[in-house]
């Protein structure tokens, strides 16, 4: 339990870090780590749970309000009681093999990227982190894409589809590769994690997302490498701290607007640093809508895509 209260300290310190105030949560979530935390049988156990748990009640993190939607009231009022232990399902063990090495055959760039699906889709590892029913995550795109967008790690609707990039956030970022005047076929999108990091769960479903951890990260750092080896675009977009963790190194930088806005190089490819589309749907503010906005003209400008008066102009207050 130390590890998740942890990692759900971190997430919110890095929220916290981008400005966020107020995470919204759902009464299913709080019932969950309600559940976590009266789970404590042994007393050496509680010992050092009480340590990890102070550590998260103690840490400078925005505030969480329970969140209005009439969905999540609904689910919560027929189970108001938290599940009981036998129906919590911890995360998968934080252990991981070494990075796999991954050797892609020669020939043309549709053979290999079909190579390295099938590698990464039938991944032991990758298979033993994903929950029953839901689906490792690959990127998506054209194999001939001038700009890689890299994401963070998949949710709720990306490990159901198998797709990255297809929920709310996802839906954002198509639109605004449709304001650069492309369309979402015409760039590559992947993301530094292949599954959804795990959370307690009761029952089947998961709610709430955390950071992968530094080992997850690395382990799937290769399946990414490989994926910019078949594709080789021109330049990458990192959307978030965690991809920028990811890229350019964890702990590198302390905030993502350290980063953001600057040219970096990953595997020899120049990256500019942006906030994740979640920022904008959090708060859809004209002046956040900019920064990103700001972000992808340089992107534009570097991949020698045309910009005119009226896209420059996106988003300034008037």
């Amino acid at each position: 339990m130390r590890t998740t209260l942890t990692a759900l300290t971190e997430e919110l310190k890095r929220l916290k870090g981008a400005g966020v105030r107020t995470v919204m949560v759902s009464d299913e979530s709080v019932a969950a780590l309600r559940a976590m935390v009266a789970q404590r049988s042994a007393p050496g156990d509680r010992k050092q749970e009480t340590r990890g748990e102070t550590q998260f009640a103690a840490a400078p993190v925005p505030s969480v309000s329970p969140s209005p939607r009439p969905e999540f009231r609904a689910v919560a009022a027929k189970e108001a009681a938290p599940p009981p232990p036998s129906r919590l399902r911890s995360p998968a063990a934080a252990i991981l093999p070494q990075p796999p090495v991954v050797e892609l055959p020669a020939g043309p760039k549709a053979a290999r990227w079909e190579a390295l699906r099938e590698l990464v889709l039938s991944h032991p590892v990758c298979q033993a982190n994903v929950r029953p029913g839901k689906k490792v995550v690959l990127g998506v795109g054209s194999l001939n894409a001038q700009i890689m967008f890299v994401g963070e790690a998949p949710g709720a609707d990306e490990e159901v589809q198998g797709e990255p990039f297809v929920g709310p956030a996802g839906q954002l970022l198509t639109k605004m590769i449709q304001g650069m005047g492309l369309q979402r076929e015409d760039v590559y999108i992947g993301n530094i994690m292949n599954w959804r990091p795990q959370l307690p769960t009761a029952g089947n479903e998961q709610a709430g997302n955390r950071p992968p951890t530094a080992e997850e990260m690395a382990f799937c750092l290769p399946f990414l490498r490989a994926q910019i080896e078949v594709v080789q675009p021109a330049l990458l977009v990192a959307l978030g701290k965690t991809a920028l963790d990811g890229l350019l190194g964890l702990g590198r930088f302390k905030t993502l607007g350290e980063a953001r806005g600057q040219w970096h190089e990953f595997a020899g490819k120049p990256v500019m640093v942006t906030y994740h589309p979640s920022y904008i749907l959090r708060e859809p503010t004209p002046k956040k809508k900019r920064l990103i906005w700001e972000d992808l003209l340089k992107v534009m400008e570097r991949a020698g895509l045309p910009i005119s008066e009226r896209q420059r102009g996106y988003f300034l207050e008037r």
